[in-house]
């Protein structure tokens, strides 16, 4: 059992403080530069800002988001349990997982990677648990769309952080030995990515009644999302 393996023994989880509180534990368990850890050290804080974001009222949905931040954080624990045990993983995750303690891929790529992995391919899926959950139609305009969208802005002002906050000042120190970093990762956008999540989830929604299909279109988004984050992991250096 890897040093994962007694934190994912304690997933799925019901309570977004505990998404929250996993998240931790595995920034604790695993060498800051290890692959997974840039991601993760992202993710936590994002949670940690939408966490905030809801308490201070931000949202209008009552719980939708924590609702799809639980089924949203437990794909990804799902995903580190797969590979902790040996098991086939998506396809989406694939990249970073086998590149994780790869020379020459600088922290930023890693954790971009992570958010192409999850957000192009899980969140359509925790959308669609979310609003089964719940029982309540996925469309638009809607309260839980309006609310989906708002999110955003979290992130906007999570990736302006980025460089002072996620990583430690060994992180930083070998990121600035990585020429052309923000080259790579210029053309991902986390918000058309969850704007596509949310039109793939609309489909995966309507798909409900034809397992076969739904498992088809999930299977394809999953090695398009796939071939994506490999070209988000181009080795650019030597730390």
């Amino acid at each position: 059992m890897s040093s994962l393996g007694s934190i994912l023994d304690r997933t799925p989880v019901d309570a977004i403080g505990d998404v929250l509180g996993r998240m931790q534990e595995i920034d604790a368990a695993l060498p800051p530069t290890d692959g997974i850890a840039c991601f993760n050290k992202l993710y936590m804080t994002v949670t940690a800002n939408v966490i905030d974001a809801e308490t201070k009222g931000t949202f209008i949905s009552n719980g939708f988001l924590t609702t799809l931040d639980v089924a949203f954080g437990n794909l990804y624990f799902a995903a580190l349990r797969a590979l902790d045990m040996g098991a086939p993983t998506p396809r989406a995750w694939a990249p970073l997982f086998s590149a994780r303690a790869a020379q020459g891929i600088a922290p930023l790529q890693f954790a971009f990677a992570g958010m192409n992995a999850h957000i192009n391919r899980d969140l359509p899926v925790g959308l669609v648990q979310a609003f089964t959950k719940l029982g309540v139609e996925m469309e638009r305009p809607s309260p839980q769309s309006q609310d989906f969208d708002r999110v955003n802005a979290v992130l906007a002002s999570t990736e302006a952080e980025m460089r002072d906050r996620y990583f430690t000042p060994l992180m930083e120190q070998l990121h600035r030995h990585f020429d052309g970093v923000d080259d790579v990762v210029a053309n991902w956008s986390v918000q058309e990515a969850r704007a596509a999540a949310w039109v793939n989830g609309v489909a995966l929604w309507h798909l409900r009644a034809h397992p076969s299909l739904s498992a088809d279109y999930l299977d394809a988004l999953d090695g398009m999302v796939g071939f994506a984050g490999r070209g988000l992991l181009v080795p650019l250096g030597h730390p």
